[in-house]
């Protein structure tokens, strides 16, 4: 199947603000980097794979420009609508949507994952997670970014720990709309 010319949208309209705060970490971080997930949302305008039958929906990550605010505050902005509805296949419109946009706090090999669900973007709400702290100083933080990258992907809930409660950090990413 042949990748489809992925236009951006021209004239997008749903743009939002993401705060990224961090509470509690043991130490800095390497790297803080955002991006927006879109994937096609009918599959029906794909065509089957040959070979397996199989529907390989197309995907594109768009990575987001974080500002630093502060050492616990990046703010990034990203549009809904940001990729061009088009018939990509002559299979008719392929519609894109927005399912999330994902964040990593990188440190050495390791990053932690944290992502907002379109839903709680739009509703304008805010999605924590819990991170061990023992993770931060663990070997994947301390190799080199070269070797095979591992992540981490939290918890949703502090007391998720147990007795490692109070040796947690957490991050917690907001939405809000921004009006043109």
């Amino acid at each position: 199947m042949k990748q489809p010319d992925i236009k951006l949208n021209p004239h997008p309209k749903m743009r939002y603000e993401i705060t990224l705060t961090i509470e509690g970490a043991p130490g800095p971080f390497d790297a803080v980097e955002g991006s927006a997930g879109y994937e096609v949302e009918n599959s029906s305008c794909v065509p089957l794979t040959p070979f397996s039958g199989a529907t390989l929906v197309p995907r594109k990550h768009i990575p987001m420009a974080l500002t630093r605010v502060s050492d616990k505050v990046y703010r990034g902005e990203l549009y809904v609508d940001r990729l061009q509805d088009e018939d990509y296949f002559g299979l008719g419109l392929c519609r894109w949507s927005m399912p999330f946009a994902d964040f990593d706090l990188q440190i050495g090999n390791l990053a932690f994952a944290h992502a907002i669900a379109l839903k709680d973007i739009l509703a304008s709400k805010s999605v924590t997670r819990y991170f061990n702290n023992r993770s931060y100083f663990s070997e994947d933080a301390r190799s080199k970014k070269d070797s095979h990258p591992r992540v981490n992907g939290g918890n949703a809930e502090r007391s998720d720990f147990g007795d490692e409660s109070k040796n947690t950090f957490s991050t917690t990413l907001t939405a809000r709309e921004k009006f043109q």
